[in-house]
């Protein structure tokens, strides 16, 4: 879904950016970067989780802890 989200939103900025919509453009432009890089966090952790070991291929842990979900116990 976030491959998806991703090419669409990359392809819409570049075309609002070649008609001189600076702000429309802009916005989706960074939301592709977003979604590349909510992409790129959950290939990391499948492949940690794959592994085993999360020591070597884990993201920043200040930037892990913005998107962890939180546990009801």
């Amino acid at each position: 879904m976030c491959l998806i989200l991703t090419i669409v939103m990359f392809v819409l900025a570049i075309q609002n950016l070649m008609q001189h919509y600076w702000m429309m453009g802009s916005l989706q432009l960074m939301l592709a970067f977003v979604f590349a890089f909510m992409l790129w966090r959950n290939i990391q952790m499948a492949r940690c989780d794959r592994n085993g070991n999360c020591n070597s291929c884990m993201l920043p842990s200040w930037l892990t802890n913005i998107f962890t979900k939180k546990r009801e116990e």
